[in-house]
């Protein structure tokens, strides 16, 4: 193996990776490797934040998953966009900061214990976050991680939208990550100083400038090392050579919903039977690895406007120009923000105890999309306006299968979407209130005309299947390498151990217990966090 030692060895540095690095290494003591198979987040295109559309189909930045042709999306083959680069996902998705509703937490507490439950959850988020808006009971200030509170240079749409959703009933709501998450409201984003503020950014690169921390990039591991049942190191190939590397104290697999479950079986930690036939050697019979996939599904609803949209300025080279100078000389403008400027939390029927759907509003349209690259800074050309929705907790469930024993071969992505009449009955009714927003004052009275799915749509057998043709990942996926205190229904324990290993962990998304009503960039940080907690104590 290489000479050099390390105490921890984290793979991947998506958004829990990073928080684990600079967790782990902060007393100064344990040596901490981290190993990322992509590169640099330091790119114009990563940084700038509206930039996120140019990373959407670049395989520099992004590992381009595609998954299986699925019935429930009559049939397509659904883009399922990775980040592969320091930061992970986190510099690469639309910087939504959303913890999700507090009684996910109790979810989780009953899954896997008090302590990552909903009192655990909450202090944990306020050590995490500096809250530009300020702290509270609810909000953190001071910590290490910036959240823009997101209210300079709104779309001049976003307050009809807001009036609109009003009209129909959903209060207005300042913070969604405050004492209530129903409601309609501005999102507050991962941005500071008009850049992406990704977990690499606020994590991994100030614990880069320790002694006592090393990040390989380009590094992609094939392997976890076992003697016997006990990890001791990983495989890796790096610019096609090929080495391996000792941990003395543990392997943190942090790869993701994906990466992390795949890794595992091709270590030989999975499915016994599934893995014998593809020829791995099985060193724990964990068949929970790569299942429960769970993922939130969604689409938009498009109308052509009667007033200007982002569409305006951002197609035309002249206006690109503008918003392009703008950013540059004074860190403002469209291109220093997310998309989904605005949002919110609904209930499709009053008698639910929590919000199952989220709302995304969009004051720009991209029907006709440019090839290869997600349509953001390239949208229709006539005014356009989209809202958003998905899914807060489906209850469809896929899995994640090893496509062959080759490492960099992808694995096959199952994802069953709407596969659960629960799911479609749910879309439905959300849908339809998309239409009741679209004709409320006074959003109705700049609205030209609904282009998707269009009037002619009307029925529910015509919404269900506009829906399943047209509705696709909102890049969520957990799950797979579930944590519980139940070994029947988990694959790792409540402290992250994988079952029937020892020195081994898995510390990211795919440990989620149920997958949270929001955007998961927050509780993946939020598993790193605790994760890394008990990590570190496990150790004095």
């Amino acid at each position: 193996m290489d000479s050099a030692k390390f105490d921890y060895i984290i793979v991947g540095a998506g958004s829990a990776g990073c928080v684990l690095a600079e967790r782990l290494s902060a007393d100064g003591r344990a040596r901490v490797l981290v190993i990322e198979a992509g590169g640099s987040d330091r790119r114009f295109y990563v940084q700038m934040p509206l930039g996120y559309g140019k990373l959407f189909y670049d395989p520099a930045v992004n590992w381009l998953y595609r998954a299986e042709a699925d019935p429930g999306l009559a049939g397509n083959r659904d883009h399922w966009p990775r980040g592969k680069l320091l930061g992970g996902s986190s510099s690469i998705n639309a910087m939504v900061w959303i913890r999700g509703h507090q009684s996910d937490y109790d979810d989780w507490e009953s899954e896997a214990g008090p302590a990552w439950g909903r009192a655990a959850a909450l202090r944990a988020y306020r050590e995490i976050e500096d809250t530009e808006a300020g702290g509270n009971a609810f909000r953190g200030k001071g910590g290490p991680l910036f959240i823009s509170a997101n209210r300079r240079d709104m779309h001049p749409l976003v307050e009809p939208f807001v009036a609109a959703t009003e009209a129909t009933g959903l209060r207005r709501n300042d913070d969604f990550n405050g004492a209530e998450q129903e409601g309609v409201g501005i999102y507050q984003m991962t941005i500071r100083g008009a850049r992406r503020n990704s977990a690499a950014r606020a994590f991994l690169h100030p614990a880069m400038r320790r002694a006592n921390v090393a990040v390989m990039t380009g590094t992609q591991v094939t392997q976890i090392l076992f003697e016997g049942r006990r990890a001791v190191g990983v495989a890796y190939c790096r610019k096609g050579v090929f080495g391996k590397i000792r941990a003395e104290s543990e392997v943190i697999i942090a790869a993701g919903a994906i990466g992390s479950p795949q890794l595992l079986m091709l270590s030989g930690v999975g499915p016994g039977a599934a893995l014998a036939a593809q020829g791995i050697a099985v060193v724990a019979d964990a068949p929970m690895v790569g299942q429960n996939l769970n993922d939130h599904q969604g689409l938009n609803y498009t109308w052509r406007m009667k007033v200007p949209t982002y569409n305006d300025i951002l197609r035309p080279w002249w206006g690109k120009a503008l918003v392009g100078l703008r950013y540059l000389l004074a860190g403002g403008g469209p291109l220093a923000k997310s998309i989904n400027h605005a949002g919110g939390f609904f209930r499709t029927s009053p008698d639910l105890a929590r919000p199952n759907m989220q709302l995304y509003f969009q004051a720009f349209s991209t029907l006709l999309p440019r090839e290869g690259e997600r349509p953001i800074l390239s949208p229709d050309p006539f005014p356009g306006m989209s809202i958003g929705l998905s899914n807060c907790r489906p209850t469809s469930r896929g899995e994640i299968v090893l496509r062959s024993a080759d490492p960099f071969t992808h694995p096959k992505i199952i994802a069953n979407a709407y596969s659960t009449d629960h799911d479609v009955a749910e879309m439905l009714a959300a849908v339809r209130y998309l239409r009741r927003i679209a004709a409320s004052e006074p959003l109705a009275g700049l609205i030209a005309e609904e282009l998707r799915p269009g009037p002619e749509v009307q029925t529910d057998v015509e919404l269900i299947a506009d829906f399943r043709a047209r509705s696709g990942t909102v890049y969520h996926p957990s799950c797979t390498v579930r944590m519980g205190r139940d070994p029947s229904r988990s694959a790792v324990d409540p402290e992250l151990k994988v079952r029937g290993t020892e020195g081994l962990r898995v510390c990211d998304a795919s440990v989620f217990p149920t997958l949270i009503g929001g955007n998961t960039n927050a509780p993946s940080i939020l598993v790193g966090w605790i994760g890394a907690g008990q990590i570190a104590r496990a150790r004095r």
